[in-house]
């Protein structure tokens, strides 16, 4: 008896390439989901190290992306082979995030754009009004020159300012951002003692924000992962 087999050359390429286009499709599907999972861990981190720095949620204003996300899956290159990348990028409209973020992450001098100060809000007045941090022009336009009261400019040793209010209420206990006018009969409200001069803005001429986010370090672990994350991905398609 006597068996033979014989190969079609075309068939057999047709297999192999069905085959060689398959494992491709799974390592760009790997590529695609360890980059988007490093990109997350490393916004993870982000966040993590911008709060435990007293930074609060200031980078919530940060957000990512990856080439998973969007769907534009992997860009392949002519000569053949592929990438995948993930990306964080400021995703906050407001400037002055956005100048929080570059000047904790990269170091900055901050000076004063229009006006010879930068003034800083002292400890006995409102943060906030509406949604905007206190400056003395809010402090004016909102009315506080009435609820507490008027603003006296007072020059300060090494180039320093002050904002002062003359005889007004705080808090009997301590308890900061309780500044109030006095009564009509000069005597103040309920719970406070008197103050005869409050301290309501501090000016300097500027300010240097030390970086204090090592974002390029944050990226560079997300990058050591890669290898691993890939792996770990090809096993479960």
């Amino acid at each position: 008896m006597k068996a033979s087999a014989r190969i079609d050359r075309g068939q057999f390429d047709a297999a192999f390439n069905q085959w060689y286009r398959f494992a491709e499709q799974r390592m760009e599907r790997a590529a695609l989901i360890a980059t988007d999972t490093a990109t997350k861990r490393a916004l993870s981190e982000l966040r993590s190290s911008g709060a435990g720095a007293g930074l609060g949620r200031l980078f919530q204003g940060v957000g990512s992306s990856s080439d998973l996300q969007t769907g534009r899956g992997v860009h392949r290159y002519p000569n053949g082979g592929f990438s995948a990348s993930g990306v964080l990028f400021v995703r906050s409209g407001s400037e002055r995030t956005r100048g929080a973020i570059e000047a904790y992450t990269q170091g900055a001098s901050i000076r004063p754009v229009r006006a010879r100060y930068l003034w800083i809000t002292g400890p006995d007045l409102p943060r906030v009004t509406g949604r905007y941090r206190m400056t003395p022009e809010l402090y004016l336009k909102n009315g506080f020159d009435k609820k507490i009261g008027p603003l006296v400019f007072v020059p300060a040793p090494g180039g320093r300012a002050y904002l002062i209010v003359k005889a007004v209420g705080v808090n009997a206990l301590g308890k900061g951002r309780s500044a109030k006018s006095l009564t009509k009969k000069g005597l103040p409200r309920k719970g406070q003692v008197v103050r005869e001069n409050l301290i309501a803005f501090i000016g300097i001429p500027r300010t240097d924000r030390a970086a204090r986010i090592d974002v390029a370090a944050i990226m560079a672990g997300a990058a050591a992962e890669l290898e691993t994350l890939f792996y770990n991905a090809l096993g479960r398609i």
